[in-house]
C-alpha cells in the first residue's frame, strides 16, 4: 500500500512539473545534443517533434514558444528514448520516404533507401514497351515497384517477396496509393511465378557477406538479417537471381540489381557468365558502385 501511494504521489508530482514548467519547442529543440549515435539528430528530432505533436516542420519554426501538452509531452519522451537506444527514425514513425511516396515500413522489411533509387531512375531511362510487363523481387515495402509503377500506369508490375508480413505491408502501401498496376505476391524468388516473361526484372536482394561487421552497426542492427545477408561473400542470392532470371525474361528483356559497393566485378562477371550483354554497372551519389544492369 505504501509503495502505490508513494507511486501515485511521484507520478502526480512529475505531472505537475510538466504542467507548472515552460516546456517550448524551442527549449525541446536544443535536445538534439543528446542524440549522440545519430548523424542527423536535429533532423531526427524535429521529425519526431512534429509527430508527437501532430505539426509539420515548418510549425516548429513559426511557433517555438507554443507549450505541448502534457500528453504531447509524454508521447514526445517515450519517441525520444526510442532513438537514443538506436532505433531507426522509420520504425519508430513508421513511414519512410522514397522517390515521391510515403510508405509504410516496419521491423518485418528494410528501410528504403536514397541510393535505390537509382535503380528506379535507371529502369525508367530503358527503352521498354508501352505496356512493359515488370517484375521486383525481393520488394519489401513495395518501395521499388510502386515507385516505377507510379511512374507508368500502363506498365503491369508484379511485386514479389518471400516473407508474409512483407507481402501484407507491400499490399498495404499499393492501396494506400491507389496503384493498380501493382500485383502483390507471396514467393521465395522465382518459385512460386507461372511461366510467364517479363521486359523488365529489378531487384535489391540481400547482399551482405554474413560477418560484415557494419550488421552490428547503425540502424542495420534494427533491419531483418534475411533481408540484408546472403552467404559468406554475399553473392548467393545474387547469383541466383542472375542465373534463373534468364528464363523468365523476354528476349532483349533487361535485369536491373542492387549490390554492394565492392561487387562490381563480381556481378558483371554474373552477368557475362548468364548471357547478358550491355552490361553496365553505375554509381549512385556517392560515387560508390551501385547497381548493374544487363540485357538478355
Amino acid at each position: 500500500m505504501w509503495f502505490s501511494l508513494w507511486s501515485m504521489s511521484f507520478m502526480l508530482s512529475s505531472l505537475r512539473l510538466w504542467q507548472t514548467s515552460a516546456v517550448t519547442i524551442f527549449a525541446l529543440m536544443q535536445r538534439s545534443v543528446d542524440l549522440v549515435a545519430s548523424d542527423s539528430a536535429l533532423l531526427d528530432l524535429e521529425l519526431l517533434l512534429c509527430h508527437a505533436l501532430g505539426v509539420d516542420r515548418a510549425y516548429l519554426k513559426t511557433w517555438p514558444d507554443y507549450q505541448p501538452s502534457v500528453k504531447q509531452l509524454n508521447d514526445f519522451e517515450g519517441l525520444f528514448k526510442r532513438r537514443q537506444r538506436g532505433e531507426p527514425i522509420a520504425y519508430i514513425l513508421g513511414w519512410q520516404g522514397f522517390w515521391s511516396l510515403d510508405l509504410k515500413v516496419s521491423e518485418h522489411t528494410l528501410i528504403p533507401r536514397p541510393e535505390t533509387e537509382l535503380l528506379v531512375e535507371t529502369a525508367l531511362a530503358l527503352s521498354l514497351p508501352p505496356q512493359a510487363s515488370v517484375l521486383d523481387l525481393g520488394t519489401g515495402t513495395g518501395a521499388i515497384a510502386l515507385a516505377l509503377a507510379s511512374e507508368r500506369n500502363a506498365w503491369a508490375v508484379t511485386a514479389l517477396d518471400i516473407q508474409p508480413q512483407a507481402v501484407a505491408l507491400a499490399e498495404e502501401n499499393r492501396a494506400m496509393h491507389r496503384l493498380n498496376n501493382v500485383k502483390v505476391v507471396q514467393s521465395n524468388w522465382f518459385s512460386s511465378l507461372p511461366a510467364v516473361k517479363f521486359d523488365l526484372i529489378v531487384s535489391n536482394p540481400p547482399y551482405i557477406e554474413n560477418d560484415d561487421p557494419h550488421l552490428s552497426q547503425g540502424d542495420v542492427r534494427f533491419e531483418p538479417v534475411s533481408a540484408l545477408v546472403s552467404g559468406p561473400k554475399g553473392f548467393y542470392d545474387l547469383n541466383l537471381l542472375v542465373a534463373q532470371s534468364v528464363a523468365f525474361l523476354v528476349a532483349n528483356g533487361w535485369l536491373l540489381v542492387e549490390h554492394g559497393c565492392e561487387q562490381g566485378d563480381g556481378v558483371r562477371a554474373l552477368f557475362a557468365e548468364a548471357g547478358f550483354s550491355r552490361i553496365e554497372t553505375r554509381r549512385d551519389y556517392n560515387q560508390l558502385d551501385r547497381i548493374t544492369l544487363g540485357q538478355l
